[in-house]
């Protein structure tokens, strides 16, 4: 196990570790900085939502996938605005993709209104897409980001986005 990064957060010192197989820079990095290794991995879902405090970013994380009566997917989707600022609107566009990689819809994830260190869940109602046949999402764009003053933040959006899924369904960038 090596030690890939370390963020400090109200005191505490948060190690992370990866395997092996990432990039040689990482491992640089953990010999200059001559740190100890990692006692135990951080979970990943720990990890990920240290890295968007650290970042000054928002965390989407797919938290659930669940079949609707209609035979559609109800997507339930927790996030998290670590930026500097209240949002007056949120919003992602995503790629739905089949197993064979095939791209199935481009629907529109909109959270609405963001404050500043609060966690918000949403759900998002997939009709006639069934949850066994999702294979990936993927954010394609961000649909908006702006403060409640009219001020577009589209990059900080997207530039400073983590994802995580807690799912069997890929969800990333």
């Amino acid at each position: 196990m090596r030690l890939s990064a370390i963020a400090l957060l109200s005191g505490a010192a948060l190690i992370f570790a990866v395997p092996a197989s990432w990039s040689q820079s990482a491992e640089q990095d953990t010999e200059q900085t001559n740190q100890p290794e990692a006692a135990a991995p951080a979970p990943e879902s720990d990890a990920a939502d240290s890295a968007a405090l650290a970042g000054g970013s928002i965390l989407l994380e797919l938290n659930g996938a669940a079949a609707t009566e209609d035979n559609g997917c109800r997507l339930t989707v927790v996030t998290t605005n670590r930026l500097d600022q209240d949002l007056g609107r949120a919003a992602w566009q995503v790629a739905i993709f089949d197993g064979d990689g095939v791209v199935k819809s481009l629907p529109i994830l909109d959270f609405g209104a963001m404050v500043t260190g609060k966690t918000k869940v949403a759900m998002f109602e997939l009709p006639d897409q069934q949850c066994a046949d999702i294979g990936r999402i993927v954010v394609n764009d961000v649909a908006a980001c702006t403060t409640d003053d009219g001020e577009d933040l589209r990059e900080a959006c997207l530039g400073g986005l983590a994802t995580q899924s807690r799912t069997d369904i890929d969800f990333g960038l």
